[in-house]
This record gives structure tokens, C-alpha cells and sequence, in this order.
């Protein structure tokens, strides 16, 4: 099991969810508004402030879902402008189901 972590252009949301839908077996998704920077910094005239609205997404994935998730977020969320957005990958230990209390390192 891993995590997919995104950070997107909000205007490329319901672009990247629909590309998401269409993929079998795809397990759902999380989606948070943020604020960040990275190397590229916008100038403000007035009242700077480097920050910049995004949109974070959490996707926790079978292992043989995840090239095909990241590519799609890759690719849906392209529009060739500096902060298009990053895309990570990571491990995940274990999780547990409240309504259940089960525990497991696979819970889909």
C-alpha cells in the first residue's frame, strides 16, 4: 500500500477527479485546499505574499495501482505554467478502519 500525494492547480480538480473515476478499481480520495510555495516565488507589488492557492490530494492505493494513478495526475494536471504542482509517492506502514478496528498494512 502506498500514499499518492498531489498538489495541484485548483482549476485542474475536477479535470484530474473525472481522469481519476475512470480507473478500475480506483479507491478513492481525499482533497484539501492549501496555500505553499516552491522554488518559483510569485512578486507582489503591494502586500506581498508568496504563497499560493493549491489543492492537495490524498490517495492511498494498492501497489498495482500506482503507476497508472501517478501518470494520470501527471498528465490531467499539465498546463505548462511554473506551478503546475508536485506529485509524491510514499510508503505506508499500516492503517486501521475506525468503524471496524481493524488494522492492517493493506487496508484498501
Amino acid at each position: 500500500m502506498k500514499e499518492i500525494r498531489a498538489f495541484i492547480q485548483p482549476h485542474k480538480l475536477n479535470h484530474v477527479t473525472m481522469a481519476l473515476l475512470e480507473i478500475p478499481n480506483f479507491p478513492g480520495m481525499s482533497v484539501i485546499d492549501c496555500e505553499g510555495f516552491g522554488r518559483e516565488r510569485t512578486q507582489h507589488i503591494q502586500d506581498y505574499k508568496p504563497f499560493l492557492h493549491k489543492k492537495r490530494i490524498e490517495i492511498f492505493a494498492p501497489e498495482y495501482l500506482v503507476e497508472t494513478i501517478f501518470q494520470t495526475i501527471m498528465r490531467t494536471a499539465y498546463s505548462g505554467q511554473h506551478g503546475d504542482g508536485k506529485v509524491y509517492i510514499m510508503n505506508m506502514l499500516e492503517g486501521g478502519r475506525v468503524s471496524t478496528g481493524e488494522r492492517s498494512p493493506d487496508l484498501g
